[in-house]
Protein backbone atom coordinates (compact mmCIF):
# COMPACT_ATOMS: atom_id res chain seq x y z
CA UNK A 1 0.00 0.00 0.00
CA UNK A 2 2.08 3.20 -1.46
CA UNK A 3 1.88 6.40 1.06
CA UNK A 4 0.97 8.37 -1.81
CA UNK A 5 -2.19 6.38 -2.57
CA UNK A 6 -3.70 6.40 0.98
CA UNK A 7 -6.09 8.74 2.16
CA UNK A 8 -7.58 7.96 5.63
CA UNK A 9 -5.43 4.88 5.94
CA UNK A 10 -7.44 3.22 2.55
CA UNK A 11 -6.20 3.11 -1.11
CA UNK A 12 -8.25 4.82 -4.10
CA UNK A 13 -10.01 0.98 -4.41
CA UNK A 14 -10.58 0.96 -0.78
CA UNK A 15 -12.29 4.46 -0.65
CA UNK A 16 -14.55 4.03 -3.54
CA UNK A 17 -15.70 0.59 -2.02
CA UNK A 18 -16.31 2.44 1.63
CA UNK A 19 -18.20 4.95 -0.24
CA UNK A 20 -20.39 1.77 -2.62
CA UNK A 21 -20.96 0.78 0.57
CA UNK A 22 -22.10 3.69 2.48
CA UNK A 23 -25.08 3.78 -0.70
CA UNK A 24 -25.39 0.04 -1.65
CA UNK A 25 -28.61 -0.38 1.06
CA UNK A 26 -30.28 2.78 0.03
CA UNK A 27 -30.28 1.55 -3.95
CA UNK A 28 -30.13 -1.92 -3.62
CA UNK A 29 -33.83 -1.09 -2.00
CA UNK A 30 -35.07 0.73 -4.71
CA UNK A 31 -33.33 -1.72 -7.41
CA UNK A 32 -35.60 -4.14 -5.78
CA UNK A 33 -38.28 -2.70 -4.73
CA UNK A 34 -39.71 -0.39 -7.91
CA UNK A 35 -38.77 -1.77 -11.23
CA UNK A 36 -41.82 -4.37 -11.30
CA UNK A 37 -43.94 -2.12 -9.55
CA UNK A 38 -43.33 0.82 -12.13
CA UNK A 39 -43.79 -2.05 -15.39
CA UNK A 40 -47.43 -2.76 -13.81
CA UNK A 41 -48.42 0.49 -13.09
CA UNK A 42 -46.94 1.41 -16.70
CA UNK A 43 -49.13 -1.02 -18.33
CA UNK A 44 -52.24 0.57 -16.39
CA UNK A 45 -51.77 3.65 -17.72
CA UNK A 46 -51.12 2.15 -21.42
CA UNK A 47 -53.83 -1.00 -21.50
CA UNK A 48 -57.18 -0.51 -22.67
CA UNK A 49 -58.46 -3.75 -20.92
CA UNK A 50 -58.19 -5.45 -17.21
CA UNK A 51 -57.06 -2.04 -16.35
CA UNK A 52 -57.67 -3.00 -12.36
CA UNK A 53 -55.91 -6.26 -12.34
CA UNK A 54 -53.13 -4.02 -13.55
CA UNK A 55 -53.43 -1.64 -10.57
CA UNK A 56 -54.10 -4.35 -8.51
CA UNK A 57 -50.38 -6.24 -9.47
CA UNK A 58 -48.45 -2.73 -9.31
CA UNK A 59 -49.83 -2.15 -5.51
CA UNK A 60 -49.15 -6.35 -4.52
CA UNK A 61 -45.64 -6.36 -6.05
CA UNK A 62 -44.91 -3.19 -4.57
CA UNK A 63 -45.15 -4.82 -1.29
CA UNK A 64 -43.40 -7.64 -1.78
CA UNK A 65 -40.38 -6.33 -3.43
CA UNK A 66 -40.71 -3.82 -0.88
CA UNK A 67 -39.83 -6.29 1.62
CA UNK A 68 -37.11 -8.13 -0.71
CA UNK A 69 -35.29 -4.75 -0.93
CA UNK A 70 -35.51 -4.42 2.68
CA UNK A 71 -34.21 -7.36 3.66
CA UNK A 72 -31.47 -7.06 0.86
CA UNK A 73 -30.66 -3.36 2.82
CA UNK A 74 -30.22 -5.26 5.92
CA UNK A 75 -27.62 -7.48 4.69
CA UNK A 76 -25.88 -4.89 3.03
CA UNK A 77 -25.60 -2.91 6.45
CA UNK A 78 -24.73 -5.96 8.74
CA UNK A 79 -21.69 -6.74 5.87
CA UNK A 80 -20.74 -3.44 6.40
CA UNK A 81 -20.27 -2.64 10.02
CA UNK A 82 -18.44 -6.82 9.84
CA UNK A 83 -16.60 -4.27 6.98
CA UNK A 84 -15.92 -1.42 9.11
CA UNK A 85 -14.46 -3.23 11.95
CA UNK A 86 -12.39 -5.40 10.56
CA UNK A 87 -10.83 -1.87 8.55
CA UNK A 88 -10.80 -0.02 12.18
CA UNK A 89 -8.67 -3.25 13.62
CA UNK A 90 -6.54 -3.01 10.73
CA UNK A 91 -5.77 0.84 10.75
CA UNK A 92 -5.16 0.47 14.17
CA UNK A 93 -2.95 -2.46 14.46
CA UNK A 94 0.02 0.47 14.06
CA UNK A 95 -1.96 2.61 15.84
CA UNK A 96 -5.01 6.04 14.85
CA UNK A 97 -3.33 8.74 13.23
CA UNK A 98 -5.24 11.73 12.64
CA UNK A 99 -6.19 11.46 9.14
CA UNK A 100 -7.91 7.59 10.27
CA UNK A 101 -9.90 9.24 13.02
CA UNK A 102 -13.00 9.94 10.66
CA UNK A 103 -13.09 5.61 10.78
CA UNK A 104 -13.22 5.38 14.75
CA UNK A 105 -15.72 8.10 15.45
CA UNK A 106 -17.90 5.35 17.19
CA UNK A 107 -15.48 5.18 20.26
CA UNK A 108 -15.72 8.62 21.07
CA UNK A 109 -17.81 10.24 23.56
CA UNK A 110 -20.55 12.64 22.73
CA UNK A 111 -18.90 15.47 24.84
CA UNK A 112 -15.99 14.51 22.37
CA UNK A 113 -17.83 14.61 18.95
CA UNK A 114 -19.43 17.90 19.94
CA UNK A 115 -16.21 19.92 21.29
CA UNK A 116 -14.18 18.27 17.65
CA UNK A 117 -17.20 20.12 15.68
CA UNK A 118 -17.11 23.45 17.57
CA UNK A 119 -13.14 23.54 17.46
CA UNK A 120 -13.59 22.36 13.81
CA UNK A 121 -16.06 25.46 13.38
CA UNK A 122 -13.61 28.09 15.49
CA UNK A 123 -10.21 27.57 16.11
CA UNK A 124 -8.91 24.93 12.94
CA UNK A 125 -5.59 24.75 14.63
CA UNK A 126 -6.79 24.17 17.59
CA UNK A 127 -9.28 21.19 16.45
CA UNK A 128 -6.07 19.53 14.49
CA UNK A 129 -4.76 18.92 17.86
CA UNK A 130 -7.68 17.69 19.41
CA UNK A 131 -8.09 15.31 16.61
CA UNK A 132 -4.45 14.21 16.61
CA UNK A 133 -4.76 13.93 20.68
CA UNK A 134 -8.07 12.22 20.28
CA UNK A 135 -6.29 9.68 18.13
CA UNK A 136 -3.60 9.01 20.71
CA UNK A 137 -6.30 8.29 23.20
CA UNK A 138 -8.27 6.06 20.94
CA UNK A 139 -4.95 4.01 20.77
CA UNK A 140 -4.19 3.85 24.15
CA UNK A 141 -7.77 2.72 24.84
CA UNK A 142 -7.61 0.18 22.72
CA UNK A 143 -4.08 -1.20 23.68
CA UNK A 144 -5.16 -1.33 27.23
CA UNK A 145 -8.08 -3.11 26.11
CA UNK A 146 -6.21 -5.42 24.46
CA UNK A 147 -3.77 -6.31 26.88
CA UNK A 148 -6.53 -7.03 29.51
CA UNK A 149 -8.21 -9.27 27.52
CA UNK A 150 -4.75 -11.37 27.00
CA UNK A 151 -4.04 -10.77 30.20
CA UNK A 152 -7.45 -12.61 31.15
CA UNK A 153 -6.61 -15.47 28.66
CA UNK A 154 -3.06 -15.97 30.49
CA UNK A 155 -4.55 -16.25 33.74
CA UNK A 156 -7.08 -18.95 32.62
CA UNK A 157 -4.20 -20.90 30.99
CA UNK A 158 -2.23 -20.93 34.25
CA UNK A 159 -4.94 -22.16 36.11
CA UNK A 160 -5.71 -24.29 32.90
CA UNK A 161 -1.66 -25.51 33.31
CA UNK A 162 -2.21 -27.44 36.85
CA UNK A 163 -3.92 -30.26 35.38
CA UNK A 164 -0.60 -31.11 33.29
CA UNK A 165 2.37 -33.31 34.30
CA UNK A 166 4.91 -31.61 36.45
CA UNK A 167 7.37 -31.38 34.17
CA UNK A 168 5.69 -29.68 31.49
CA UNK A 169 3.67 -27.76 33.59
CA UNK A 170 6.99 -25.65 35.17
CA UNK A 171 7.97 -24.51 31.57
CA UNK A 172 4.29 -23.61 31.05
CA UNK A 173 4.20 -22.08 33.81
CA UNK A 174 7.49 -20.02 33.31
CA UNK A 175 6.58 -19.06 29.99
CA UNK A 176 3.21 -17.86 31.40
CA UNK A 177 4.35 -15.82 33.63
CA UNK A 178 6.77 -14.16 31.55
CA UNK A 179 3.94 -13.12 29.67
CA UNK A 180 1.86 -11.85 32.81
CA UNK A 181 4.39 -9.55 33.80
CA UNK A 182 5.11 -8.20 30.15
CA UNK A 183 1.26 -7.52 30.14
CA UNK A 184 0.83 -5.99 33.17
CA UNK A 185 4.02 -3.45 32.08
CA UNK A 186 1.74 -2.66 28.69
CA UNK A 187 -1.82 -1.96 30.89
CA UNK A 188 0.56 0.12 33.05
CA UNK A 189 2.32 2.70 30.09
CA UNK A 190 -1.07 2.40 28.14
CA UNK A 191 -3.35 3.49 31.22
CA UNK A 192 -0.25 6.22 31.50
CA UNK A 193 -0.51 7.20 28.21
CA UNK A 194 -4.46 7.10 28.46
CA UNK A 195 -4.77 9.57 31.47
CA UNK A 196 -2.17 12.01 29.78
CA UNK A 197 -3.90 12.08 26.41
CA UNK A 198 -7.68 12.85 28.60
CA UNK A 199 -5.64 15.79 30.49
CA UNK A 200 -4.51 16.99 27.34
CA UNK A 201 -8.11 16.74 25.86
CA UNK A 202 -9.07 18.75 28.89
CA UNK A 203 -6.71 21.63 28.27
CA UNK A 204 -7.26 21.52 24.89
CA UNK A 205 -11.13 22.17 25.60
CA UNK A 206 -10.39 24.61 28.08
CA UNK A 207 -8.42 26.82 25.89
CA UNK A 208 -11.10 26.56 23.33
CA UNK A 209 -13.90 27.57 25.88
CA UNK A 210 -11.45 30.52 26.78
CA UNK A 211 -11.21 31.99 23.17
CA UNK A 212 -14.84 31.13 22.07
CA UNK A 213 -15.63 33.16 25.67
CA UNK A 214 -13.01 35.73 24.73
CA UNK A 215 -14.72 36.65 21.68
CA UNK A 216 -17.72 36.64 22.94
CA UNK A 217 -16.85 38.99 25.92
CA UNK A 218 -15.13 41.25 23.22
CA UNK A 219 -18.30 41.40 21.40
CA UNK A 220 -20.47 42.22 24.00
CA UNK A 221 -18.41 45.11 24.80
CA UNK A 222 -18.61 46.03 21.62
CA UNK A 223 -22.10 46.45 21.26
CA UNK A 224 -22.26 47.78 25.10
CA UNK A 225 -20.19 50.72 23.39
CA UNK A 226 -21.80 51.37 20.32
CA UNK A 227 -25.50 51.64 22.58
CA UNK A 228 -23.47 54.16 24.97
CA UNK A 229 -22.11 56.31 21.74
CA UNK A 230 -25.96 56.34 19.98
CA UNK A 231 -28.19 57.34 21.71
CA UNK A 232 -31.50 55.26 20.61
CA UNK A 233 -34.27 57.27 18.34
CA UNK A 234 -36.61 56.61 20.70
CA UNK A 235 -34.92 59.03 24.26
CA UNK A 236 -33.82 61.36 21.34
CA UNK A 237 -37.28 61.99 19.81
CA UNK A 238 -38.58 62.21 23.73
CA UNK A 239 -36.12 64.76 24.84
CA UNK A 240 -36.64 66.83 21.59
CA UNK A 241 -40.65 66.88 22.75
CA UNK A 242 -40.03 67.53 25.88
CA UNK A 243 -37.93 70.89 25.42
CA UNK A 244 -40.21 72.58 22.92
CA UNK A 245 -43.06 71.63 25.84
CA UNK A 246 -40.64 73.66 27.64
CA UNK A 247 -39.81 76.62 25.57
CA UNK A 248 -43.34 76.38 24.76
CA UNK A 249 -44.39 76.78 28.40
CA UNK A 250 -41.87 79.80 28.83
CA UNK A 251 -43.10 81.35 26.20
CA UNK A 252 -46.58 81.29 27.33
CA UNK A 253 -45.31 82.37 31.06
CA UNK A 254 -43.52 85.66 29.34
CA UNK A 255 -46.80 87.01 27.01
CA UNK A 256 -48.54 86.16 30.55
CA UNK A 257 -46.41 88.93 32.62
CA UNK A 258 -47.62 92.32 30.36
CA UNK A 259 -51.26 91.09 30.99
CA UNK A 260 -50.66 91.12 34.78
CA UNK A 261 -48.85 94.32 34.91
CA UNK A 262 -51.99 95.87 32.99
CA UNK A 263 -54.49 94.71 35.26
CA UNK A 264 -52.52 95.54 38.44
CA UNK A 265 -52.16 99.06 37.09
CA UNK A 266 -55.66 99.75 35.93
CA UNK A 267 -57.54 98.64 39.49
CA UNK A 268 -55.02 101.31 41.59
CA UNK A 269 -56.83 104.19 38.90
CA UNK A 270 -60.12 102.94 40.24
CA UNK A 271 -61.93 105.44 42.55
CA UNK A 272 -63.20 103.98 46.06
CA UNK A 273 -66.81 103.39 44.78
CA UNK A 274 -65.45 101.27 41.96
CA UNK A 275 -66.06 103.75 39.23
CA UNK A 276 -63.02 104.77 37.14
CA UNK A 277 -62.24 108.09 37.32
CA UNK A 278 -59.60 110.88 37.07
CA UNK A 279 -56.26 110.71 39.82
CA UNK A 280 -57.71 113.88 42.65
CA UNK A 281 -55.46 116.84 42.23
CA UNK A 282 -54.51 118.13 45.71
CA UNK A 283 -56.91 120.62 47.56
CA UNK A 284 -59.56 119.20 45.48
Amino acid sequence: MGEGRRQNGLTAGGRAWAALLRWSPLLLFFLLALPLPAYFLFRYFTATEAVGEYLLLAMTSLGVSAVFGLLAAFAVVLYRKFWERRLRERLAADGVTEGELSWFMSELTPAERRALKQMSGQNPLLADAYRETLAARVTATRVLARARAEADSVERRLQTAASLPAANRRELEEDLRKDRERLSRVQGEAEAHRLETEARLQIIEAMAERDAGRDETEIALQRLGSVRDNVPPGLASARLEQDAREEVDKELRELSKPDAAADSAGTTETDAGGRPGALQRPGD
